[in-house]
């Protein structure tokens, strides 16, 4: 495929200044990766897929893209429905010109740049070409899942997993000759999820059948979940995850007699409402945090997005179709009690906590420096743009607050947070900004002329941190 005579991004993408450049390309830019949270498909990596085309790669699963299709008037079909790949590929080619000024027009110009080498902007009249060009990439081993991610020299890999999951795939890819790992996390949602009987009494008994214990009793769920807990360890497991609206309201939380109460009642009554939701939920999130405290976990909350607002692709399509949004429910005092809670008794794990609401950027930023230790640096992290935050505007807004209320310097940086093996383009975006950002407060003398001392502080963010953070106790 012949390129452009004027690529584009070029060599230079979003770094604006000299100081810029030469923290990027004389540092940041060949750095390893630590990809601490992501929802990539570990058997996927264990059996080295060889995707079908572009869009098997690309396009599946994507609900950035089907949401802007939608809002382009792309049919469903040509969406998730029935259409063929090509089909499908050529629907979000022919719209992908306007999507200027959305992030997917940086993240889709820098997938295709790296690792397919195409500097065409993708549209109508260059998609036949850059289909045929991708697709016979993905033919050969050097597109195969594993090289994609040694490509990027990541050197770990955090999935995001089931509790009930038996790590098989996990277990397949653990061998002392790989050059990366691939790491479970622990994520215990839907047994969270007691608003919803239906499911929660589902989820109770697929906890059941994986432990061969039976569910009766408050405490019986609490060891059931601990042996899980003690599984996830033994292969690998560091850290757990957990996406919530907010975390639970800890002033319903009364005693634990009311608590088994309404456990009891959940398990055993039909279309029984919890009297008090928070309590249950608040009792067994408690419970789970301080047993990722005594085995050194980091524990992950992302908070703040509502989900499944469409009902009509909800029962078309499930759960994932693209069709969430940022919250505007209140953070504060309930992430406050929570931490607390735990800080109390000294079993407050490291904490990384994700905003999705930027109005509530300084909230978290200045949450996170209550509850250090003084023993570990950086303990309690406020986590990097997620989701609709995730693009330059919302990661440099994120930037912004943590270094005006808390310290940059100890921050553990980007995770892709995503299910493409196409999305380390996301931590090369996050550098490039990173540094420009350093570099432009170098060139209006805010910032030391120092290069050496700056780019330290980069390489931290950029590698060093999340490497210390996730490997030391």
């Amino acid at each position: 495929m012949q390129k452009l005579s004027i690529q584009w991004p070029g060599e230079n993408f979003l770094l604006q200044n000299e100081p810029a450049r030469r923290l990027y390309f004389d540092v940041a830019k060949d750095l390893p990766i630590i990809d601490y949270h992501c929802h990539l498909s570990p058997e996927e990596i264990a059996t080295n897929k060889q995707f079908a085309n572009l869009t098997e790669i690309w396009l599946k699963g994507d609900h950035y893209k089907w949401r802007a299709m939608r809002a382009l008037g792309i049919a469903e079909e040509l969406i998730t429905g029935a259409a063929s790949d090509e089909e499908k590929f050529k629907a979000w080619a022919s719209i992908a010109p306007r999507t200027v000024r959305n992030p997917l027009f940086h993240w889709s110009t820098m997938e295709l740049a790296n690792p397919f080498g195409i500097y065409e902007f993708l549209n109508s009249k260059t998609a036949d070409s850059i289909y045929r060009h991708c697709n016979d990439l993905l033919n050969t081993d050097a597109f195969r899942t594993q090289a994609l991610i040694r490509n990027r020299k990541v050197e770990m890999v955090g999935t995001t997993d089931d509790p009930c999951d038996d790590l098989r795939y996990h277990q397949a890819f653990t061998k002392p000759e790989a050059d990366f790992k691939v790491l479970p996390s622990f994520r215990p949602d839907p047994v969270l999820n007691v608003n919803n009987q239906a499911a929660w009494l589902s989820y109770i008994e697929k906890l059941e059948t994986v432990s061969g214990q039976s569910i009766h009793e408050l405490d019986d769920l609490l060891t059931v979940l601990d042996n899980r807990i003690d599984y996830f360890h033994a292969n690998g497991c560091r850290v757990a995850d957990l996406g919530l609206v907010q975390l639970p309201d800890l002033t319903q939380l009364k005693d634990k007699k009311q608590v088994e109460q309404d456990f009891r009642l959940l398990l055993a009554t039909k279309n029984y409402q919890v009297q008090a939701p928070d309590a249950l939920s608040g009792f067994i999130l408690l419970h789970l945090c301080r047993s990722y405290h005594a085995k050194g976990w980091v524990q992950q909350f992302h908070l703040g997005a509502i989900r499944n607002l469409n009902t009509r692709l909800l029962r078309k399509l499930g759960a994932d179709a693209g069709v969430d949004s940022i919250g505007d429910d209140q953070q504060a005092m309930r992430l406050a009690r929570f931490l607390d809670a735990l800080d109390q008794t000294d079993q407050l794990a490291k904490t990384i906590l994700y905003n999705l609401n930027p109005a509530l950027n300084e909230v978290f930023a200045s949450m996170a420096g209550n509850f250090m230790d003084g023993k570990t640096i950086g303990k309690i992290q406020f986590g990097s743009g997620w989701w609709f935050l995730d693009q330059l505007d919302g990661m440099e807004k994120q930037l912004n607050a943590l270094s005006h209320i808390g310290l940059l310097s100890s921050f553990i940086g980007m995770t892709t947070d995503s299910r493409s093996f196409l999305s380390y383009s996301r931590h090369e975006y996050f550098r490039r900004l990173l540094c420009n950002l350093i570099g432009t407060d170098i060139k209006k003398g805010l910032l030391p002329n120092d290069l050496n001392w700056m780019g330290g502080i980069v390489a931290d963010i950029c590698y060093h941190n999340a490497k210390a953070y996730f490997e030391k106790p």
